[in-house]
């Protein structure tokens, strides 16, 4: 449901729609594809059971040169950008537990993207990356404290995929007895992001 005030969806499309059309007309428009890898700290991320295949090295997420000679291919191979996806919790909501998750390696271990970064930015001049982090279950100043520093180490090519997390398991992962309602995540994104641009503008 869009959160803006008097618009509607049908609306909305069709003020996007014409801006598409105008951009593509225009020739300001680059008429060039970015291409961006998308993974994850864990083994399967997208694509279970393809960890059996004998040229395949996600079983490999726990050792660094896997990162780093991912990224060196992406670089070579001209990408703009590698995605890296997070979740705090087990998928939960199959059957209403984590069982199913488990059982399958569905993303199951997952380690914390944001060490991997800086190794990989070492390595690579071009390439940027994308971080998955909820700021639902911290507080403002120490996350901003270590996105800038992200940001120092990779000299800006880093980014920040912003959620408010959706898993049950995450939220009692992080001592909440259950996830705080969808509006209430959003309000509370609104003032979190108020709060890290104050911070990083000093």
């Amino acid at each position: 449901m869009s959160r803006c005030v008097g618009i509607t969806r049908s609306s909305a499309t069709s003020v996007l729609t014409a801006w598409f059309r105008r951009s593509f007309r225009s020739k300001r428009m680059p008429r060039q594809i970015r291409l961006n890898a998308f993974d994850m700290n864990c083994v399967g991320h997208q694509s279970p059971g393809l960890w059996a295949h004998p040229r395949d090295r996600s079983w490999q997420y726990k050792d660094l040169e896997y990162w780093t000679d991912l990224a060196k291919i992406l670089e070579r191979g001209k990408f703009d950008g590698l995605f890296i996806a997070d979740v705090l919790g087990i998928y939960d909501v199959y059957r209403g537990n984590g069982e199913a998750a488990i059982r399958q390696a569905t993303q199951v271990p997952v380690n914390d993207p944001l060490q991997l970064i800086p190794p990989m930015a070492l390595v690579t001049e071009h390439l940027g990356f994308g971080l998955t982090a909820s700021l639902s279950f911290e507080h403002p100043y120490p996350f901003a404290r270590r996105l800038s520093t992200l940001d120092h180490l990779t000299k800006g090519r880093a980014g920040w995929n912003i959620v408010t997390s959706y898993l049950e398991s995450g939220a009692k992962n992080l001592g909440q007895k259950t996830l705080t309602e969808h509006d209430a995540r959003y309000d509370y994104a609104e003032e979190y992001l108020e709060v890290c641009y104050k911070l990083w503008e000093g």
